[in-house]
């Protein structure tokens, strides 16, 4: 998995305004998850907090982790006591208690672990029935068009390299196909109630658009899915 100990300031600072971050997944994320007054929400792979600043802002009482430490202290900056912090890998049992929370989100996080048994099953655990999960991951028909020699239908492991604040990284995904995504969902107790796949939030500033995309029309990057917890 992806070490973002190394780049968490570069990251951070390019996660406050970018398009994919600030006007693409939290705008969308906050508006799957609709009222939030008062409703319990965990944050997994929360970052510095952006997002989960923003969830506060909506009312919720939120509890964030991450399991990179300098991300979670960046959080802590930016956050003080307005939500619970903790360094947690998503990919060991959570240290919370059976239905602690009526939301979850997992924003970005899921696409870099191998193995999604155990974080499902753990997200599900700390859910009360009825609770929600938004999962956010690459979208699997961009892996498709981005590697057309690959094969869809394989849980593959890929790297990638961006940009941060004028710092080049790479970052380590895992592609999964759609109808495994969904199986995983299953087995942990989980079923789809939304699918979404929306355009970037109004008000985006065009240069920061793909080139031809116009505006208020969405485009292949990421998936946005809300799960229930049955």
């Amino acid at each position: 998995m992806t070490d973002y100990d190394d780049f968490a300031v570069a990251y951070a600072r390019s996660n406050e305004s970018n398009l994919f971050n600030a006007h693409y997944a939290r705008p969308e994320v906050v508006r799957l998850l609709g009222d939030l007054r008062g409703r319990r929400v965990l944050d997994v792979g929360c970052g510095s907090g952006t997002l989960t600043e923003s969830l506060v802002e909506q009312g919720a009482v939120v509890t964030g982790s991450d399991r990179s430490a300098a991300m979670v202290e960046l959080a802590r900056e930016r956050l003080g006591d307005r939500a619970e912090l903790d360094v947690v890998d998503l990919s060991s049992p959570l240290p919370y208690a059976d239905a602690s929370f009526d939301d979850a989100v997992a924003c970005l996080v899921l696409h870099y672990v191998q193995d999604w048994s155990a974080p499902l099953a753990e997200l599900r655990r700390v859910l009360r029935p009825g609770g929600r999960v938004v999962v956010v991951v690459n979208h699997p028909t961009a892996h498709a068009v981005v590697y057309p020699d690959a094969d869809y239908f394989a849980t593959r492991e890929y790297s990638e390299d961006y940009e941060f604040d004028g710092r080049t990284v790479w970052l380590t995904f895992w592609h999964r196909p759609l109808h495994a995504m969904s199986d995983a969902f299953t087995e942990a107790g989980f079923r789809i109630g939304t699918i979404s796949e929306p355009p970037p939030a109004p008000g985006t500033p065009v240069e920061l658009l793909p080139p031809g995309l116009e505006p208020g029309r969405s485009f292949i990057c990421f998936l946005f899915m809300v799960l229930e917890a049955v």
